[in-house]
């Protein structure tokens, strides 16, 4: 196999792997939103917000990291 086509099928792994981590976070994120809402009703304004911020931070970072591996790729 050529370099280019290492670089393309290593391109294609990792971007990937991110979305298989960000779709986990983002779960995990979710998971946790609703088993403090449960516990706490009261919170939930504030449980949603902190929520919303943590999602766009994982997203920022997957789409940050999949742009990497595009770029790593087309080198």
């Amino acid at each position: 196999m050529e370099g280019a086509g290492l670089a393309l099928l290593s391109a294609g792994i990792g971007a990937g792997l991110v979305v298989i981590g960000a779709g986990h976070g983002i779960g995990r994120l979710a998971e946790k939103a609703m088993e403090g809402i449960a516990r706490q009703p009261e919170a939930t304004a504030k449980i949603q917000t902190a929520m919303i911020i943590a999602a766009a931070l994982i997203e920022g970072v997957a789409l940050f990291c999949a742009v990497i591996c595009l770029l790593l790729s087309f080198k």
